[in-house]
């Protein structure tokens, strides 16, 4: 489904009933007993996939606050590859929305409700900053404890009153340590908003490994070899992403990355462009425009997360949009440069010493938000990523490719 129709019903429809919701449950809600273990934990994710790389240690909050609990997620079903490839809970505990049209996503909404309902859940946790089709599903699941971020006073966010153990959403703190306050609001006596937080500094990564299906590294390198051999004769290898995926507003110019392939090919390094089917067009015009035997177009060689996720332990640097392609770097040793503008890093920087966020901080950036449900007031001319030169690039990115450490032998 498009994502301005999800915009649409969710904008218009999700207020009222979420507003119906919320009088059901000061009518008919059973009164709340903190003292009773947590044995069942549903996590909401839906949209991002970058998110649940974000929220690692989020997870790990849950088995340390809740030992023993059995945590299930509900995603998107195209999302769910990353809960997979991080083998975050046993396949049984992952439940899948499709959304690829209303009928659909209506469907799965009845099948999925009836099945959360029979697990006897214990809490929820809403991730999802302010949707209401999220906020629906905390409820509807039947979990005693739901917690999930309040916009307060906040006009416009209005997504009932029937969390009760609601944080309200900073904008001024990195998501991973807002994801794991809602972790540490079921414990807390307040309510219906939680307030006092331990003091927590964001954590260098994210804890998590990736977990690879059937069959080793050695088959990967092997076809490697043999398709795209000029990348891994090279001394170094740098991938780009380019694509801005759902929000192409998040793109740093294609002219840029083809100036700065160019640059980086005529020292000798090979350069591949990476990205999703719909992004060939794209990488066709990069390549175009770099003229070089060693710019070389990925996309679609890597046909899932997994392999993309094998491309990046064969590689030493990867220079990419804002998006999950970042994220799932920092499970890996290769560097990232990160490009920032219509949202920040402040927020949504990857969790890893080896990521460089690039920001022109320019006045209007950033401008996509929880406010404003991601639909940015840009009118395309995204100066706050055009600002940010190839030339500043490649400086950074040379320093960034002396700092790799020798590859593993089985990598080479």
């Amino acid at each position: 489904m498009n994502i301005n129709t999800q915009r649409q019903i969710d904008a218009w429809a999700g207020p009222l009933l979420c507003g119906m919701v919320s009088l059901w449950d000061k009518c008919f809600g059973h009164k709340l007993n903190r003292s009773e273990p947590i044995q069942k934990v549903l996590v909401i994710m839906l949209s991002e996939m970058g998110s649940m790389v974000l929220a690692g240690p989020m997870f790990a909050q849950i088995r340390k606050n809740h030992p023993g609990a059995e945590i299930h997620i509900l995603q998107l079903k195209r999302n769910q590859s990353v809960a997979r490839l991080l083998g975050l809970v046993p396949e049984t505990h992952l439940h899948g929305i499709d959304d690829s049209g209303l009928f659909s996503l209506l469907g799965d909404l009845g099948r999925v409700l009836w099945r959360l309902r029979g697990l006897k859940l214990d809490a929820v946790i809403d991730c999802e900053l302010f949707s209401r089709i999220s906020a629906l599903l905390a409820y509807g699941c039947g979990a005693r404890l739901r917690s999930g971020f309040t916009p307060h006073t906040q006009e416009g966010l209005y997504r009932g009153s029937f969390f009760n153990a609601a944080i309200p959403y900073n904008p001024y703190r990195h998501i991973t340590l807002q994801f794991m306050a809602l972790v540490y609001a079921l414990s807390s006596a307040s309510e219906p908003r939680t307030k006092a937080m331990p003091l927590t500094i964001k954590p260098q990564d994210s804890g998590l490994q990736v977990h690879f299906s059937g069959g080793d590294m050695a088959s990967f390198i092997r076809d490697l070899r043999r398709d795209h051999p000029v990348f891994m004769q090279a001394d170094k290898r740098i991938l780009f992403y380019a694509g801005g995926g759902l929000l192409p507003i998040r793109a740093w110019p294609a002219a840029h990355y083809a100036t700065l392939a160019k640059a980086l090919c005529e020292r000798g390094y090979a350069v591949g462009i990476i990205g999703l089917p719909e992004d060939q067009a794209l990488a066709q015009t990069i390549q175009a425009e770099c003229g070089h035997v060693n710019c070389l177009n990925f996309v679609g060689y890597t046909k899932n997360l997994e392999a993309l996720t094998r491309l990046f332990f064969h590689s030493d640097l990867l220079i990419t949009n804002d998006g999950g392609p970042g994220h799932f770097a920092s499970l890996t040793p290769v560097r990232t440069l990160m490009f920032f503008g219509p949202e920040t890093s402040a927020l949504y920087g990857p969790l890893t010493p080896r990521a460089v966020a690039l920001e022109s901080h320019v006045a209007c950036s950033p401008c996509v938000t929880a406010y404003n449900h991601r639909a940015t007031p840009c009118d395309g001319d995204n100066q706050c990523l055009k600002q940010i030169l190839p030339a500043q690039v490649l400086e950074l990115a040379l320093t960034q490719l002396e700092l790799c450490e020798p590859r593993d032998a089985a990598y080479v």
